[in-house]
């Protein structure tokens, strides 16, 4: 019955939204100049896994307040890739 009440995370459309800009950050980062690949290479891939991670642990979270400060994490480094 519990098992009823779980809700997969790869079922949800921000979660397949952000590994499609994940996927996406991963083919744009070698075209960086090697000038720039250094920090923002180490920044964009962090905050792209950030925005997955995040979405997914909030959904397994308990309280809604909980849920919604993973959901805002994930938010939040949506904007730093945009």
């Amino acid at each position: 019955m519990e098992k009823d009440k779980t809700q997969s995370f790869t079922k949800l459309t921000a979660w397949i939204v952000a590994m499609e800009l994940l996927d996406h950050v991963y083919k744009v980062l070698p075209l960086l100049p090697l000038s720039e690949r250094n920090n923002l290479y180490d920044q964009l891939q962090r905050a792209a896994t950030s925005v997955v991670g995040n979405l997914s642990e909030g959904l397994s979270r308990m309280t809604p307040a909980d849920k919604i400060h993973r959901f805002c994490i994930a938010r939040s480094e949506c904007a730093e890739v945009h």
